[in-house]
């Protein structure tokens, strides 16, 4: 592991590990937790529901977070994920061939500085807040497989919001940006940033408007960060309240 990838290798593993597995062609990732004994459990939508409006959309057809890579009816003999039908909105458990998906295994790390931060330049890697004890964040996972993290949404409650929530305990009560994911702020940071040089008016200096806008972006993406942002400690009981929130 470190600054340029965070990949590891199985044997690394721990329970109450936060991993991810990038998607195609490293267009987003997948998150989930893993607890042990091959098991991931993760928070998933199935094909064609990520962004919760129940019609599919052109976000549904790209990031299809919790549908396999490889298309087959067959089930997985070890977790049976691999089923389409058993796909759902929800939080699932299923073995760390399912979760992978054909695609390589990484840590997300946590604590780390805001240098460390920046030099991750895609978002969803890593963040500022600090993890809580594995016991508790086993116990969160646990938990909400049983209850649920509320409906999929892949911008404001996706996979990496329940995997940081799980790890934290945080549920950001800012409305800017969505929910916790750093890949969402790191994709609004960019879009933001490149407005920004569309919308100032090209004269001596192009260079500097895009060395602004690189320093907008990296602002963006550290003041985005469950971290740095409005969290808010919720206790893991409340979450099966809170998921009726129409996210």
């Amino acid at each position: 592991m470190g600054v340029i990838s965070n990949k590891i290798d199985r044997k690394q593993l721990k329970p109450g590990d936060h991993i991810y597995s990038w998607r195609q062609a490293y267009l987003y990732a997948h998150h989930g937790i893993y607890v042990g004994e091959g098991t991931v459990i993760h928070f998933t939508a199935g094909r064609g529901t990520q962004t919760g409006t129940g019609t599919p959309t052109i976000v549904d057809k790209l990031f299809t977070s919790s549908a396999p890579s490889f298309d087959t009816d067959i089930p997985c003999p070890g977790c049976g994920a691999c089923n389409q039908t058993i796909l759902t909105d929800g939080v699932i458990s299923s073995c760390l061939d399912c979760f992978l998906s054909g695609g390589e295994l990484h840590l997300f790390e946590y604590g780390v500085s805001k240098i460390h931060f920046l030099a991750q330049a895609r978002g969803g890697t890593c963040t500022l807040a600090s993890s809580d004890p594995t016991e508790e964040v086993l116990y969160r996972a646990f938990y909400l497989r049983k209850k649920g993290f509320g409906a999929y949404h892949y911008f404001k409650n996706n996979c990496e919001d329940f995997a940081v929530y799980c790890k934290t305990g945080l549920l950001v009560t800012s409305s800017v940006g969505g929910g916790g994911s750093g890949q969402v702020a790191s994709y609004a940071a960019a879009v933001n940033s490149i407005a920004s040089i569309s919308l100032r008016v090209v004269n001596k200096s192009f260079y500097g408007m895009v060395l602004v806008s690189c320093g907008m972006y990296c602002y963006r993406r550290v003041v985005s960060d469950i971290g740095f942002r409005s969290g808010t400690k919720v206790p893991v009981e409340k979450i099966a309240e809170m998921a009726r929130w129409e996210y």
